[in-house]
């Protein structure tokens, strides 16, 4: 093989490669690719996680359990939402009966 042929096969490897890492880039590989633009019963739900934006995920992902097991995503743009967080939130803060573990990326109440 010449010289040249050798320049332009490696060439056309690294454009593989590079077209192959594209498909792959930051901020892609969220959990919610649908979100829910409302709230069902407040009493209907076990169990809520909050995943803060990462290199993966450049969103924040609001991950709700209901009591039927049934999981699906919350928007978190939503004022319902945010409310809802904020209460929780204040709930958590409030309460010294009981320690709350938090980890870097994931953030999970019970409601």
């Amino acid at each position: 093989m010449s010289g040249i042929m050798k320049v332009f096969l490696l060439l056309a490897v690294m454009v593989c490669i590079s077209e192959a890492q594209m498909g792959h880039t930051s901020g892609n590989l969220c959990l919610c690719q649908n979100v829910r633009n409302r709230i069902s019963s407040r009493n209907d739900i076990k169990d809520i996680q909050i995943y803060s934006a990462t290199i993966f995920c450049d969103k924040v992902e609001i991950v709700v359990t209901s009591n039927s097991g049934l999981r699906y995503c919350l928007n978190p743009k939503l004022k319902a939402v945010q409310k809802l967080m904020a209460s929780i939130m204040k709930r958590e803060t409030s309460s010294t009966a009981r320690p709350t573990e938090f980890t870097s990326t994931t953030n999970t109440a019970r409601v």
